[in-house]
């Protein structure tokens, strides 16, 4: 090999060294912006055919103020406190809270900062806090976490944890938690996506759910997929098995990540509310 020919190829090398670097940087300094694909319009509940929800009025521990959704219960019915997926709206789900609110569940849709027109910019400590906010709302409307259900769908499963868990390390476990097409960690679901990218590595906001799960003390419920492109139903089957306690998992044949419902994911998810939360 001539010094020309090795010197052409050191060059190339380093140029393609160079793209790569700069892709990674490029990646890791805007992963928020494609992890949370925020903003939208709520409209009003009545435009998402859920007029009998009212909108609440959500004061966040870092000062925000942010508006969600909620249908009251039934008499002695517990509220499921819904956390959506990181595209759309709450106004998005309005067809699922429709379906427990006819069997007279409580819904309280939990809309995040920087979504359907809030203020402030999605993180995963700001999307801790909101839960917070709206379970500490519920809380104060004399709706304990004895009778709160908490559901995470995508995205909204990594919240839903956190939430579940900090109740139970409160001494005051959720009724019981839903996971809907749910990831182990925001690193693993990344690196599945990202497979030429130290994408687990480069991941800022985590989603530890495959960490915490053991600890949540609630009855828990998956829902997964198995044709989820976007989270392969291994990571939710991993998280299934290392939950401890009453759990059921239902493995939906043909399933994708986001029309479950299609699938008869939501009688399913009524199944288990009536059977294991509010017998």
């Amino acid at each position: 090999m001539t010094g020309s020919v090795f010197q052409t190829i050191l060059q190339m090398l380093a140029g393609g060294a160079g793209v790569y670097g700069i892709l990674v940087a490029a990646i890791f300094l805007g992963q928020r912006t494609m992890m949370y694909p925020a903003g939208g319009s709520l409209g009003t509940p009545a435009e998402a055919d859920l007029a009998e929800a009212r909108e609440l009025d959500i004061d966040t521990e870092d000062g925000l103020r942010l508006v969600s959704w909620y249908v009251s219960p039934a008499p002695g019915r517990p509220v499921v406190v819904y956390f959506h997926g990181n595209a759309g709206t709450l106004a998005d789900r309005a067809f699922k809270a429709r379906l427990f609110a006819a069997a007279g569940y409580g819904v309280l849709l939990a809309e995040y900062r920087g979504y359907g027109g809030n203020p402030g910019k999605p993180t995963e400590e700001g999307l801790y806090a909101d839960a917070r906010a709206n379970l500490a709302w519920l809380a104060a409307a004399g709706q304990g976490a004895e009778n709160t259900v908490i559901y995470g769908e995508s995205l909204g499963t990594g919240v839903a944890v956190q939430a579940a868990l900090e109740l139970a390390r409160a001494g005051t476990p959720a009724a019981g938690l839903v996971l809907e097409a749910p990831f182990s960690s925001m690193a693993d679901a990344a690196q599945i996506h990202y497979p030429w990218l130290p994408a687990a590595r480069l991941t800022r906001d985590r989603y530890e759910s495959l960490a915490k799960i053991a600890d949540v003390n609630a009855p828990l419920l998956i829902v997964h997929g198995s044709d989820d492109r976007v989270v392969p139903q291994a990571q939710g089957r991993r998280l299934f098995d290392r939950a401890v306690g009453v759990k059921r998992a239902e493995w939906i044949a043909g399933g994708g990540h986001a029309n479950l419902y299609d699938f008869d994911a939501g009688r399913k998810v009524l199944s288990f509310l009536d059977s294991t939360v509010s017998p």
